[in-house]
């Protein structure tokens, strides 16, 4: 069921987490009209926010100062603030442990927190992406601690987040809103609550369904990724080129759907998400092999571009022991300066552990954390890239000047097809 109504009636709104999801979330609903409080647990953000400084690449600072000017848009860490509002949401981290076990005590800090200020009529969302279930077994029980029950005397919904960071095209208005409520009402009042910010709304019928369609979607996308890494493998193998390959097949105009390899998978979503899908099913004893395989091919894709590095070294009669290498980009994607998970990160220490001299450069990181060390980007000179015995497209910004760095690199290995079209007399390997 699809729904385009919009209310005219402001609502009271907290959002309780203002990282990448909750802030631009929170600025959407005050631009909307409505008085929203944003709380975070970190009172160094939450200042900031007060102050109307953002530190989320998709909400400028210069739009959400307004707000905050204007009173429409609060932020503190006091979770009292959440007494009286007509609609909660939830938009804390969940990350994996080491173990590849979900982690849902941000969750659980936050509706432990929420769970005293809970009244009748309230529409609690929970966006944090999880497993199918964890709406209803574990954030239900704690919420129902104070004697008021979910579906009866307060709303209880799940709506996942579908933030690209980064994309120009689409953000919260113009993406469609899935929500999933514990019953029919529930599932009104939170596809009426987004109906406010979102143009359109997409409403299932149970929160699991609503948490299964985030799995679903990052899983879509880490599988074929796989499968296109795994091409990739294959071509290295066979002696074709991967991008001509994938070019050719992506002609054809129905039936086929183009995804590119890459050094590795990163960000908030697809290397996690599709993990919270298989531990979940691990617990009824079902193996979700597709996920399990995908994940193995994409963790091995940093290990193959420090062997595709090395190998184009070797072929020059240089050792990737003691060469100087230059890693262009540090971010998980272009254009953002986002590195959890970037696989950037693994090719800097692989690269460091086989003795080379690493450097890199990234207009979006000016500084990384490696191994307890910090490293700062290199600025992107002539000079700097004469200096180098290889230079390594990692993450292809559109800032970069490929042309630039070809003429003035010796060699240059491309991770992300960043060359195409360059000329490059024969000083150019591709993944």
């Amino acid at each position: 069921m699809t729904s385009s109504k919009k209310t005219e009636t402001p609502s009271t709104v907290a959002v309780i987490g203002l990282g990448y999801v909750g802030l631009p979330l929170a600025a959407a609903f005050a631009e909307a009209g409505h008085a929203v409080v944003g709380i975070d647990v970190d009172p160094r953000r939450a200042a900031d926010v007060a102050r109307g400084v953002s530190h989320t690449n998709d909400l400028p600072t210069e739009r959400l100062k307004p707000l905050v000017k204007a009173g429409r848009l609060t932020a503190t860490t006091d979770f009292g603030r959440v007494r009286g509002r007509d609609a909660v949401i939830i938009c804390v981290p969940t990350p994996l442990r080491k173990t590849k076990d979900p982690d849902l005590s941000y969750i659980v800090g936050a509706a432990e927190k929420i769970a005293p200020q809970v009244r009748r009529g309230q529409l609690i969302v929970l966006e944090s992406t999880t497993y199918p279930g964890t709406t209803r077994e574990l954030l239900m029980p704690i919420l129902e601690r104070g004697g008021l029950k979910a579906g009866r005397d307060f709303h209880l919904a799940f709506s996942p987040e579908r933030v690209d960071p980064g994309n120009p095209k689409y953000g919260i208005r113009n993406t469609p809103k899935v929500v999933g409520g514990l019953t029919p009402a529930c599932v009104r009042a939170a596809a009426d609550l987004y109906s406010r910010v979102c143009e359109k709304v997409v409403s299932v019928s149970t929160p699991e369904a609503a948490e299964m369609v985030k799995l679903l979607e990052n899983t879509f996308r880490a599988v074929n990724i796989g499968l296109v890494n795994e091409v990739a493998l294959m071509c290295d193998r066979l002696k074709i080129n991967t991008w001509e390959v994938i070019d050719a097949a992506a002609s054809k105009p129905f039936g086929f759907m183009p995804f590119y390899p890459g050094p590795g998978i990163g960000g908030h979503c697809i290397p996690l998400d599709p993990h919270y899908l298989s531990w979940k099913l691990k617990t009824l004893n079902f193996n979700a092999r597709f996920i399990e395989l995908a994940g193995d091919i994409n963790g091995r894709m940093p290990e193959h571009t420090v062997e595709k590095i090395a190998a184009a070294l070797n072929d020059r009669e240089r050792s990737l022991k003691g060469a100087r290498v230059l890693v262009l980009g540090a971010a998980y994607k272009k254009d953002i300066g986002d590195v959890r998970e970037s696989p950037a990160l693994d090719v800097i220490h692989l690269l460091r552990a086989k003795g080379a001299r690493v450097t890199y450069h990234d207009p979006y990181v000016p500084s990384l954390r490696v191994e307890g060390a910090t490293l700062r980007s290199t600025p992107l000179t002539a000079a700097t890239l004469k200096a180098q015995d290889l230079v390594a497209i990692i993450t292809n910004h559109s800032v970069f000047d490929i042309d630039f760095v070809v003429k003035n690199a010796r060699l240059v290995f491309d991770a992300r097809n960043a060359t195409r079209g360059v000329k490059s007399a024969g000083k150019v390997v591709t993944l």
